[in-house]
């Protein structure tokens, strides 16, 4: 049975879209998708969630893609799991006329607006604040993400900046942890066994920050951790000072702009080609405003997100 209706307009029906997200073990696509909802309860839309099992796996997604062209869906809201290996598959939505809110990852192709953050400018004032914060002299490791992922190279194109501004940082080393906690947690157990003083941590999300906290307390060590995202378990811990901060890649108010996106498209209204979320740094100044579960958020309004 088809998943999508297919009678009818989108304007003078319940309009159904498709949202691709890149796993289901990273809270901030978590966070993405209870957005999604929430923006499909208050506009009368219909949402069909797809994301691998296995976390960022292509091939999955790529089945699901097959799957969405049988089923034709008004809409497809689509964050890549790799922004080379989903270039034919973004093609094939594009010859059947399925409409695509592109997401966080940029590819080629054609789309109705891409919705995101600045990597390059995120890695980069990560970087900046830990390096300002160690007086510009220490010995750190990095904790990469995915290597397929533009988010992990572009982030790590930003440390590279940042690293060329201050001299006075070693980087003994670095692992990559698919930015998953467990993968992250293994990486770390190994830069330790291999460096007997490690300042610092520059990870490139949350969840692997956290596999960081869990190695070093695995080993009985101590590090200045920092990581991205903002999600509640990592400022929690920046609440509890183990970690110093994170950079705000807001998963729940990009997932609200882009389903919001995907709406405004089938109403015929106005959209920017591009709407890119600014990133704040969150630490022990301003943490509070990210306590609140991500359930308990309110979407931003549209005129906030495209300012």
């Amino acid at each position: 049975m088809a998943l999508f209706a297919a009678s009818g307009s989108a304007a003078d029906r319940e309009m159904t879209i498709a949202v691709f997200t890149k796993n289901l073990t990273n809270p901030a696509y978590e966070a993405f998708r209870i957005a999604s909802d929430q923006i499909a309860r208050s506009t009368g839309a219909k949402i069909v969630h797809f994301a691998p099992k296995r976390p960022d796996n292509v091939d999955e997604q790529i089945a699901m893609v097959e799957q969405v062209l049988k089923d034709k869906p008004d809409a497809v809201v689509f964050i890549p799991v790799d922004d080379v290996a989903m270039v034919d598959s973004v093609k094939r939505l594009n010859d059947a006329n399925i409409p695509v809110v592109l997401v966080a990852n940029p590819l080629p192709g054609r789309f109705v607006t891409y919705v995101g953050a600045d990597d390059f400018e995120i890695g980069y004032r990560e970087a900046r604040y830990l390096f300002e914060k160690l007086g510009g002299k220490a010995r750190i490791v990095v904790i990469e993400g995915t290597p397929a992922a533009p988010t992990n190279r572009e982030r790590l194109r930003g440390y590279r900046r940042a690293f060329a501004e201050f001299p006075g940082i070693e980087v003994l080393g670095s692992g990559v942890g698919n930015y998953q906690q467990p993968d992250a947690r293994g990486a770390m157990a190994k830069l330790l066994a291999e460096h007997p003083q490690i300042d610092a941590v520059l990870s490139a999300n949350d969840s692997m920050a956290l596999g960081v906290l869990e190695a070093l307390k695995d080993a009985n060590r101590t590090a200045t951790v920092i990581a991205i995202n903002g999600i509640l378990p990592a400022v929690k811990q920046i609440e509890a000072g183990a970690i110093l901060a994170s950079v705000d890649f807001n998963m729940f108010k990009i997932g609200c702009a882009a389903t919001r996106a995907a709406v405004r498209y089938l109403r015929h209204e106005p959209l920017p080609e591009k709407i890119i979320l600014p990133a704040e740094v969150i630490d022990k100044t301003n943490y509070k405003a990210w306590l609140v579960p991500v359930d308990q958020r309110s979407c931003p309004g549209w005129d906030e997100v495209t300012r």
